[in-house]
């Protein structure tokens, strides 16, 4: 295996290791480093896939300028590798919602997170990271997602997932494929909260998707996110 490295937005990387084994036909786990003057990685990664995604970052910065770090919610690919990001990059500070620091961070981190309100900005500096409390979607009540103000960038973790072999980017649909996936592992739980947060995440009107399990998409991002909403408005009432 290897991480492949790709500018998607200007000065946003993602570090994107395909794992041929799992699914029907592989899977794709994507980091992401906001690189200004208080770089931020989105996403640590399961423990087992460190060392190369450590050695991608290292492409693109030494880890003693990282300054931040968070993901979406507790789950292996989201956060396994948590303490081991904060013994590699000794000046990182590990992010999170309220709710996040509460029922997991504050414990399982090896130093004190930064717990941040719902639309609270992180000022990196070149660039503004809104954290934006989604709890349940994709899931666990912990979950959140954030959006780089800058470039209109939505880093939306296990949104739009899918399997198999991708590009780097798309301008194609990343709907029907993220309507496969839920039908065949659905993960995302049907829950009242699900079409109003992807709606509220659709007034963003994003350019850019960074999605965690497939290519970035580049386009109407506002569509995107209705039609998913819609799709789980109807699946919770059928």
């Amino acid at each position: 295996m290897k991480t492949e490295v790709s500018e998607i937005a200007d000065k946003i990387y993602r570090l994107s290791t395909f794992v041929p084994q799992i699914g029907p036909n592989g899977f794709t786990f994507n980091q992401f480093l906001i690189d200004a003057d208080e770089p931020l990685l989105f996403h640590y990664g399961q423990r087992s896939l460190f060392p190369l995604i450590s050695e991608a970052v290292k492409r693109v910065i030494p880890l003693d300028r990282l300054r931040w770090t968070t993901c979406s919610h507790v789950e292996a690919d989201e956060s396994g590798a948590l303490n081991q990001w904060l013994a590699a990059a000794p000046s990182a500070t590990p992010a999170h919602g309220q709710v996040g620091c509460n029922i997991w961070l504050t414990d399982m981190a090896d130093r004190p997170p930064r717990a941040l309100k719902n639309d609270e900005v992180l000022d990196l500096g070149s660039k503004k990271v809104r954290w934006i409390d989604t709890p349940h979607v994709p899931h666990n009540w912990d979950a959140g997602v954030i959006y780089e103000e800058t470039t209109g960038t939505l880093f939306s973790s296990d949104l739009f997932t899918q399997f198999g072999p991708c590009p780097t980017t798309t301008t194609g649909d990343i709907v029907e494929p993220a309507i496969a996936t839920e039908k065949a592992v659905p993960f995302m739980p049907a829950t009242p909260q699900a079409a109003p947060t992807l709606r509220r995440l659709a007034a963003l009107k994003p350019g850019t998707i960074a999605l965690m399990h497939g290519p970035t998409f580049k386009g109407d991002g506002e569509a995107a996110l209705k039609a998913l909403a819609d799709h789980h408005a109807k699946r919770l009432h059928s």
